[in-house]
Order: structure tokens, then C-alpha cells, then sequence
């Protein structure tokens, strides 16, 4: 299926980890704060085992549902070789998403140890967002978060929702857990080996894929959102994906003229209205 969306820009970038970083703003955490306070979304950091979560959210009780934002991969890189100092994004794509959700019940995650700091602590080693940004040990802590807040509310169904790395981490939650009722994914790294064999970039040995335990969300509603200008997750990585997951459940869509950095916020309520594929 293809759909129409606008882009504020396009244009072929040099490497993955450009694309991932997003681009610059003079001070990220700042501009994320003002988006989070905009929307009415409230700050908590949350400690988990291995890192520290950062938070926003705005919730009414009695909360019965819950939608659930994951951030992308963030300011992973500087360069293809040097890694980031601190993978706060500058480009808060997860974040824009969340704060533009007119639902009452709105959770956004960011990765570890994004908005966290300055200084970080001494936990948020860099392989968290490097690396290892994809490992047993991350998928863990997002979990770990996300209980936080379910224990909160006994009973809450969620529904999901990625922005690029974000999305394979919302689709493995999902495939892990009983609570999760949809998934939405936008520009979703769901394929992370073959997306690194794309770019030629380093592989991963540590990291989970999505696409790895597809099967087990065949009974899931979900749809997949690809921008058809993409060319750091390309639309062929949802259709992958949704070959991998099987059945009736799962629908990818392409929506014309987005690029992986594109204003997705500012289509994401006309997105929201799209109804899940019949299981």
C-alpha cells in the first residue's frame, strides 16, 4: 500500500552512522525538554540494572492502554569509526513522535543513557550505543523500564511504537511480552545484520534482530511505515519483515517523498488513523 506524506528535506547522506545521528541542534536536551513540556509530556529517569532509562510521559487514570515510543539509535557516531561521547539525539525523531499523539496515555523511552547527564555516569559505557546498542543486555533494560511504569497501572495493554533502531526494539519487546495489543514501526531497522551488510558497515555479534523472532508476532497487528526516499532503512527491510512474520496480522506502508530523517511527526496523527490489518 502506498500513501502520500510530506518531507522538509531529502537527499542521499554519506554513511548509516550520519544518518542515525540525525542532525545538529544547539542544545539537544534543551529542545528535547521543550518538545516533552509542549505536549505535556513529564521527565523521570529510570535506573535499571545495567544503565539509566531517560523518560517522558503523560498519563490520565484510570490508564487501560498505553502508547509506547522508542527512540532511534540516536548521536551513535561521530564518524563511521569514532564513536559518540554522549548518543543523546539531535534529531529526536522517537521524541517528535511521541509529542505528537493526541492519546492521553503516552510513554516515550529514550535508548540508554540518551538525555542523561552531562556528566554521564560512569554505567553508560560506550558500547551501549555502539556496539552492543542491539544486545541481551540493552533489549533487558528497555524492559526493565518498561515495568516501571506497567507495574504503575495493573492490567495496561500497550501499543507499541519504534522510530528507526527503536523499532526492532519494540518489535523484540513485543515478542517477549503479554501485554503489548499492536506494533507501529517508522523507518524500523527490523533486519539489523542485513541493514549492516547494506552499508557495509561493521556487524554486530551481539546484536538481536527483530526479523529473528518474527514468527512469534504473526498473531499481532501491526504496520510498518517506510519512506519511499529512505536509503538508510529501505523499504525492503519492512518487506522482509513482514515475509518473516507471516499471515494477516502485518502490513507495511510506503509513504511517498520521506527520507529516513524526514518530519515524520508532522504526519504521524494522519498515520495513527490508519486501521491495523484484520487478524
Amino acid at each position: 500500500m502506498q500513501i502520500k506524506g510530506k518531507t522538509l528535506f531529502a537527499g542521499i547522506l554519506i554513511s548509516l552512522s550520519f544518518l542515525f545521528a540525525g542532525c545538529v541542534s544547539v542544545d539537544s536536551r534543551t529542545e528535547a525538554a521543550r518538545i516533552a513540556s509542549a505536549a505535556g509530556l513529564n521527565s523521570e529517569n529510570i535506573p535499571t540494572r545495567s544503565s539509566v532509562i531517560a523518560t517522558w510521559g503523560r498519563f490520565t487514570p484510570p490508564v487501560k492502554s498505553m502508547r509506547v515510543y522508542i527512540e532511534g539509535d540516536g548521536f551513535a557516531w561521530k564518524s563511521r569509526t569514532q564513536p559518540s561521547d554522549d548518543p543523546t539525539p539531535h534529531l529526536p525523531t522517537g521524541l517528535k513522535l511521541a509529542a505528537a499523539d493526541p492519546e492521553q496515555n503516552v510513554l516515550y523511552l529514550a535508548r540508554p543513557c540518551q538525555f542523561i547527564g552531562p556528566p554521564l555516569p560512569a554505567t553508560c559505557q560506550v558500547n551501549w550505543w555502539t556496539n552492543d546498542r542491539f544486545s541481551a543486555v540493552v533489549i533487558d533494560a528497555m524492559n526493565e523500564a518498561l515495568d516501571v511504569f506497567v507495574s504503575r497501572y495493573p492490567g495496561v495493554k500497550l501499543d507499541m511504537v519504534g522510530y528507526s533502531g527503536g523499532g526492532n526494539i519494540a518489535a523484540l519487546l513485543a515478542a517477549r511480552r503479554h501485554d503489548i495489543q499492536s506494533l507501529r514501526t517508522v523507518a524500523g531497522n527490523l533486519d539489523v545484520a542485513w541493514v549492516n551488510t547494506l552499508h557495509n558497515v561493521t556487524p554486530m555479534p551481539n546484536a538481536i534482530s527483530a526479523r529473528d523472532s518474527a514468527v512469534k508476532l504473526r498473531t499481532l497487528p501491526q504496520i510498518h511505515y517506510s519512506g519511499d526516499a529512505d536509503k538508510t532503512v529501505p523499504v525492503d527491510v519492512a518487506r522482509r519483515f513482514q515475509q518473516a512474520v507471516g499471515g494477516n496480522c502485518v502490513r507495511v506502508e510506503v509513504v511517498s517523498g520521506m527520507t529516513h530523517s524526514s518530519d515524520w511527526a508532522a504526519i504521524w496523527p494522519q498515520l495513527l488513523k490508519n486501521p491495523f490489518p484484520g487478524c
